[in-house]
């Protein structure tokens, strides 16, 4: 039986200090495509990003939702959970 498919919703730590939220497939391939300069639009002026937070989901729909939610949160929700948990 396959695995079931994965996407993840993550939190990247910009050069300037700022948080970008964000969605992939391979965690590793979306960070290497943001410090190429190829990913949002936003982190684009920031770079370098490294992931700072991830969670794990199995459709992408599920992590996009937990993006648009997190998205909403104040910065300093946004530091604590990546305090609870390092990458």
């Amino acid at each position: 039986m396959p695995l079931p498919a994965s996407h993840f919703f993550y939190l990247a730590r910009c050069c300037d200090g700022s948080l970008y939220a964000g969605t992939a497939k391979d965690l590793k391939e979306r960070e290497a495509t943001h410090n190429e300069g190829k990913g949002a639009k936003y982190t684009r002026s920031r770079l370098p990003v490294r992931f700072v937070y991830s969670e794990k989901f199995r459709t992408l729909s599920s992590a996009r939702r937990r993006e648009a939610e997190v998205r909403k949160w104040k910065k300093e929700e946004k530091e604590r959970l990546v305090k609870k948990h390092i990458v």
